[in-house]
């Protein structure tokens, strides 16, 4: 069985690529839905079918023990739901981590007291990230930026403007003080060296593909009864729901070598990807 990384678009690559060199080698299968990128002005039920129908590609498909939904939207806005409603009902034996409270777990483990935390429009107004850091210590502050732009920039060649949006975000945020930044995307740990050159070098940034690796790790030693289903060959296949030659060039371009990614179809009767 497999490791699945399912992400909205291509920023989960980064993690896949930051789990690949972490872990001990497990089979892989990464798919990202840029059919319907991008996933933060989507409805909550919209995400949620969405990823219902990535996850049946994921266990069904593919035989994938465990997914990590690299995606911080889906995360914030169905995960619950996947694990509570889908996962019971259809694979009660599989599991679906996402990425939110690992972050906010490095984030504490570190004693920041007030954090920074840009992300997709969903991911803000769920609010979901300050209600979980809230249930751990309610002594911490949250500040919070949605930017919408940064993955449009990231996956459609606007980097060349990507810097003067970053300035707009991230002045209020300067502003605040804040002690760290949480990149809450997995799309922006391709833009860390350009956040640092506009943030105060003393505010530490807190990127998911440096934190999930190693929490992914801790997780499979503490539960055997999923690790002893993933096999160990090192393989990695890649997947996307529609294909462009702007993705591949950009899925290279994160990924940080050229990768085979291949195109899942829908198919519109069974409304399933194949």
């Amino acid at each position: 069985m497999k490791i699945g990384i399912f992400d909205s678009g291509l920023g989960g690559l980064i993690i896949a690529k930051a789990i690949r060199q972490h872990t001990t080698q497990p089979d892989m299968i990464y798919f990202g839905d840029t059919l319907h990128i991008p996933y933060g002005n989507r409805s909550a039920e919209a995400i949620y079918a969405y990823s219902c129908r990535a996850m049946d590609y994921f266990f069904k498909v593919h035989d994938c023990a465990l997914v990590v939904v690299a995606c911080n939207t889906v995360s914030a806005c169905a995960l619950r739901r996947l694990q509570q409603e889908y996962l019971v009902e259809n694979f009660p034996e599989r599991r679906i981590l996402g990425v939110i409270v690992p972050t906010l777990e490095c984030a504490i483990e570190h004693g920041y007291k007030n954090i920074g935390l840009i992300g997709t429009n969903r991911t803000i107004l769920s609010n979901i990230f300050e209600e979980e850091i809230q249930k751990i210590n309610p002594d911490i502050t949250m500040q919070q930026i949605n930017t919408p732009l940064l993955v449009p920039l990231i996956e459609n060649e606007g980097m060349p403007w990507i810097d003067d949006v970053l300035e707009h975000y991230l002045a209020p945020l300067l502003e605040k003080d804040i002690e760290c930044l949480i990149l809450g995307c997995t799309h922006y740990a391709f833009l860390k060296e350009r956040i640092a050159k506009i943030l105060d070098k003393k505010i530490v940034i807190l990127s998911q593909d440096e934190i999930i690796p190693g929490k992914l790790e801790d997780y499979l030693s503490r539960h055997s009864e999923i690790a002893d289903k993933v096999s160990m060959n090192g393989t990695i296949n890649f997947y996307v729901s529609d294909i462009t030659p702007g993705y591949i060039s950009a899925s290279e371009k994160i990924y940080g070598d050229k990768i085979n990614i291949q195109k899942s179809v829908l198919c519109a009767k069974e409304n399933k990807y194949l």
